[in-house]
């Protein structure tokens, strides 16, 4: 028999397990858990979304696309960027993609060389410490700090910079934090940046999301980042769309068709019906439905965090996303106990902070896109568990 731990590549055998996907492996041995740590809408893909995409399978368009994508859908999401974020890219200029993580995936592929540092701010979305060592970087985590909403400072940035720094991930609006960079806050890092060849992935799958009346600014909208940005966007979280596997990212011309070049040999094309579902996603029509469920979401994390920080668990407001990130330090609990034993007592799932860096320990991840009922009952089993261990 084969001894298979022999035979596994190195990167892949260190790698650590998700600490999210380990810690609901847990929750899904326990019967009637009220979860609330997955980033998921809980709204269903808009109608006309879903009539366009059942509209091109009774038409018969099953087959493979172009490898970049359907003309429509890239003049669509060149459309989009223009209208929302006064973006300028060709169509050309545009790669469907597998969702924005192959987005992600793909910048690294093509630009990491082994031994290359990729910045990452931190606590943020899991999959880039991973990614960066499966194509052979190192990742560099960039502490990030409650006292500044978790934006990335230029002080943070200048200090991990180093002759080997290739990339800097730019996760804003932020996957667990909610933290939102705005522009003056992006100039600052843009003046880091200026002199220097580093590549900036800015990952905007949660525009869409911004509270507080300020819209969503692009690290490509800021002067002198639009040569050096690959921004990897998506439908998951904006149009409720994550079960139809399909996102985008665009960047100069060079650099696109240089990473059409691996999706051409991994996944060869997004799925076709997703793509036609996109192409209503993209019209101005499709705007208003998702200003409907970013203002549900707004409701929602007015009441979480008030609820968060009346029972005392310290929590700033979130600008962006559907995540807050509350302090548990108060309970002298390390976030994995907390997790578990809050699962365990109560039945209420949350993600331990110490999943997205080292540095979250010492909170936990709330997700409020989950219906309101949903989240008041599992508040009030929070609310509980905390008076009961505070005996």
């Amino acid at each position: 028999m084969l001894n298979y731990d022999n035979l596994y590549a190195n990167t892949v055998k260190n790698l650590k397990p998700s600490g999210i996907r380990r810690f609901f492996g847990i929750a899904a041995e326990i019967p009637d858990v009220i979860s609330l740590g997955v980033g998921e809408p809980d709204f269903v893909t808009p109608q006309a979304i879903r009539d366009a995409g059942i509209a091109s399978l009774k038409a018969g368009e099953t087959k493979y696309t172009a490898n970049a994508g359907l003309k429509e859908v890239q003049a669509g999401v060149s459309g989009y960027l223009k209208r929302r974020f006064d973006l300028d890219y060709d169509p050309s200029q545009v790669l469907v993609t597998v969702g924005a993580s192959e987005g992600i995936d793909l910048a690294l592929r093509a630009f990491i060389n082994p031994g290359d540092e990729v910045l990452i701010p931190e606590p943020s979305f899991v999959a880039y410490d991973a990614m960066t060592r499966i194509n052979h970087g190192v990742p560099v985590s960039i502490v990030t700090k409650e006292e500044d909403e978790f934006r990335l400072t230029p002080a943070a940035l200048k200090a991990a910079i180093t002759p080997k720094t290739k990339m800097l991930i730019f996760p804003y609006p932020c996957n667990p934090t909610g933290g939102v960079m705005r522009r003056e806050h992006m100039l600052e890092i843009a003046e880091v940046l200026k002199d220097t060849d580093i590549l900036v992935l800015s990952d905007e799958i949660y525009a869409e999301l911004t509270y507080g009346g300020i819209p969503h600014v692009s690290f490509a909208a800021i002067p002198g980042m639009y040569d050096r940005t690959i921004l990897v966007n998506g439908f998951s979280k904006a149009y409720a769309m994550t079960g139809w596997r399909l996102g985008y990212l665009t960047g100069c011309k060079e650099a696109v068709d240089m990473m059409c070049k691996i999706h051409q040999y991994a996944l060869m094309t997004a799925p076709t019906t997703a793509q036609y579902a996109a192409i209503a996603a993209l019209k101005p029509e499709c705007d208003a439905e998702i200003a409907a469920m970013c203002a549900s979401y707004d409701e929602r994390r007015k009441m979480l965090i008030s609820r968060l920080n009346g029972m005392g668990l310290q929590c700033f407001m979130p600008d962006g996303a559907f995540y807050a990130f509350p302090s548990i330090q108060k309970t002298g609990m390390k976030s994995l106990e907390f997790c578990e034993a809050l699962l365990r007592s109560k039945k209420v799932a949350l993600v331990p902070g110490d999943a997205f860096g080292e540095c979250g320990e010492g909170f936990i991840r709330v997700c409020y896109c989950y219906a309101t009922e949903h989240l008041v009952e599992a508040l009030n089993r929070m609310e509980a568990f905390l008076k009961e261990i505070e005996k």
